[in-house]
């Protein structure tokens, strides 16, 4: 190509924001969810894929009444655009570390029970270690934690599910037990030798929502028993399940770490159960191939040291 006839590349190749788009098509399978993901309108991203298709000479998307799917050359677009855009984050993220700014920033996403219970003694050993680091913490149940990871929200994740979702590698940061409890005056508080897996299952309780790491270890222990009964309460969060056990309404279901205070003060009273296995692995999570950096990495690293301690995790 003489000097003549050079165009810049800039002019040839669309820019990383189409690119993104393009990507985020590809993703949620229409162009309406692409913008909303990305913050734009969708007659503006509709504009940004025609000019894209316009540049590069190829129909990249087909648009039906169903939604928005690649074309074969959309695809093999995408998959070019995939490799520049992850190229241009690693420059960005270069680019930051350069100008001192990689550690200044923690995104941490954590189930309901980490975050009430573990985190605020794991957050303040960090800013011991790392002042000038700004943390934001979003709590939810561990399919919401993971969900965040996965789309790269959160820069580290802790969950307390059974199972690692695909897409993230793990580490196992603490061991963990449910507890069944109940307010003193319930029929099974004076019950010397508890209660049994199938009595526990055919029993209204009071319970977190599906989707959190408690109640999938509860549906996985009492599954050979015939499953839960429905709920008699059903909550989103720790502190309103154990609200409603503390004034009576029935036995609820908790990590120990979430009622070892009520236990010793005898406001609630722990349940033997017998056939049911209760303990689980409390976990940190990261996107698979992305072994966490920084204060990411300072973060995970605390949390395996503070939580095996026998004054965290009895």
């Amino acid at each position: 190509m003489t000097d003549e006839t050079w165009i810049p590349l800039a002019h040839r190749v669309p820019d990383l924001g189409s690119l993104e788009l393009l990507l985020a098509v590809a993703r949620d399978g229409s162009l309406s969810g692409a913008a909303r993901r990305l913050g734009i309108t969708q007659p503006a991203a509709s504009s940004r894929i025609r000019a894209m298709e316009t540049r590069l000479g190829v129909a990249l998307v087909d648009r039906s009444p169903r939604g928005s799917t690649l074309t074969a050359q959309g695809a093999l677009v995408t998959d070019w655009a995939r490799r520049v855009v992850e190229a241009a984050e690693a420059f960005d993220a270069g680019a930051q570390a350069l100008r001192g700014q990689r550690d200044s920033r923690l995104r941490v996403a954590a189930s309901m029970t980490i975050a009430e219970y573990l985190l605020p003694g794991w957050l303040i050993a960090l800013r011991g270690q790392r002042p000038d680091t700004a943390v934001s913490l979003h709590a939810g149940n561990s399919a919401v934690v993971a969900e965040r990871v996965l789309a790269h929200e959160a820069d580290l994740g802790f969950v307390e599910g059974l199972t690692v979702p695909d897409g993230l590698d793990s580490a196992v940061i603490a061991q963990d037990r449910l507890v069944v409890a109940v307010a003193p005056g319930h029929p099974w508080a004076g019950r010397a030798r508890g209660v049994q897996a199938a009595e526990l299952a055919s029993t209204p309780l009071i319970l977190r929502e599906r989707g959190s790491g408690t109640r999938q270890v509860l549906d996985a222990a009492l599954a050979a028993s015939g499953g839960l009964a429905p709920p008699l309460l059903e909550l989103a969060s720790t502190t309103a399940v154990k609200a409603a056990a503390l004034s009576g309404a029935g036995p609820c279901v908790l990590s120990e770490l979430a009622v070892v205070d009520e236990l010793a003060a005898r406001r609630l009273v722990e349940v033997p159960v017998g056939g049911a296995g209760l303990g689980r692995e409390l976990r940190a999570v990261w996107p698979t191939g992305a072994r966490p950096g920084g204060p990411a990495r300072d973060l995970l690293s605390l949390t395996r040291r503070r939580a095996s301690s026998p004054s965290t995790i009895r």
